[in-house]
């Protein structure tokens, strides 16, 4: 009997207080709490970024105030693709929001009375536009997209500055910021980017 008092007694002189126990508790919060906003931190400044899109040169696809989930990891460009970039001599270097066309070593013509665009001799499929591509801006064809760049298009060519525009012209890859993967707000329009 007295061996089990001893163990119940040393039991007893090791268990913490409750002031420590609740210390002890609150600092495994912060650690958590932290450890949390470190990681968060990390994948908003390394993997993904939210971005807003300014201006209606993306209708119907997307709306002025629409924010997207962008993403850069290991990303490289290809037709199609709705990407975030910023051209430094443009609009005080916000960030534009524009779709793939071409890439390097595409060759690029666009039919302007039929509003037809074409890459390498082909129609280019486009259901994500509303009105053709009848605005020629500064567009003269065709054109061989250089090594490294991009043509990009408005979805919504004839309210769109893009690279038929000379200031914004064949996007440099480097100037990418990233691929729009969602539209993250407003709420009722959450989706993936098509």
């Amino acid at each position: 009997m007295d061996e089990t008092k001893k163990k119940k007694r040393k039991k007893e002189k090791t268990k913490p207080s409750p002031e420590v126990q609740a210390r002890r508790e609150a600092y495994d919060w912060i650690q958590s709490l932290i450890s949390a906003l470190l990681i968060c931190v990390l994948v908003f400044v390394f993997v993904v970024r939210i971005m807003d899109v300014h201006g209606s040169s993306m209708v119907p696809t997307l709306k002025n105030g629409d924010k997207l989930l962008v993403s850069d990891l290991l990303y490289e460009p290809s037709r199609g693709d709705v990407v975030v970039f910023k051209k430094d001599e443009y609009d005080n270097n916000k960030a534009l929001v524009k779709r793939v066309i071409a890439v390097a070593g595409d060759v690029v013509n666009i039919d302007f009375e039929n509003g037809i665009v074409y890459v390498n001799g082909e129609a280019v499929e486009e259901k994500y536009i509303d009105v053709s591509t009848n605005t020629k801006i500064d567009f003269i064809g065709p054109q061989t997209v250089p090594e490294n760049c991009l043509f990009v298009l408005g979805d919504n060519r004839n309210a769109s500055t893009d690279s038929r525009d000379k200031r914004i012209g064949m996007v440099d890859k480097r100037l990418v910021i990233g691929k729009a993967l969602l539209v993250v707000y407003p709420f009722d329009e959450f989706g993936t980017v098509e």
